[in-house]
C-alpha cells in the first residue's frame, strides 16, 4: 500500500532539510579553505550514505549506489558553482 501524498511530502521535506545541514556545517564551525574542505567532505559522506541506503530499496549493491549518488551530487555542486561563478556570485570565506 502506498503512503498518502502528505506523508511522502513530509518525509521528502524532512530528508531534504536533514541533507541541507551537511554542506552548511563546514561554514558554521570553520572559515576559509578549512570550511570549504569540511563542507565538501561532510557533503560527500552524506551523499554516499544516502546512495548506499537507497540500495535497500533498489536491490543494487551499496557501494555502486553510494558512488553514483556521490558522483551526481558533486557534478550538481560543480554546475551550481560554475553558474554562480559566471554570474558573479561568490561567498566570502
Amino acid at each position: 500500500m502506498a503512503a498518502p501524498p502528505w506523508a511522502a511530502g513530509l518525509t521528502s521535506f524532512g530528508l531534504f532539510s536533514l541533507g541541507a545541514i551537511f554542506p552548511v556545517m563546514g561554514f558554521t564551525f570553520f572559515a576559509g579553505t578549512l570550511a570549504i574542505v569540511t563542507s565538501l567532505a561532510l557533503s560527500g559522506f552524506a551523499l554516499f550514505a544516502i546512495g548506499a541506503a537507497t540500495s535497500v530499496f533498489t536491490g543494487q549493491g551499496a557501494p555502486p549506489s553510494g558512488l553514483r549518488q556521490l558522483a551526481f551530487g558533486y557534478v550538481a555542486a560543480g554546475i551550481t558553482f560554475g553558474i554562480g561563478h559566471l554570474i558573479g556570485v561568490a561567498i566570502n570565506v
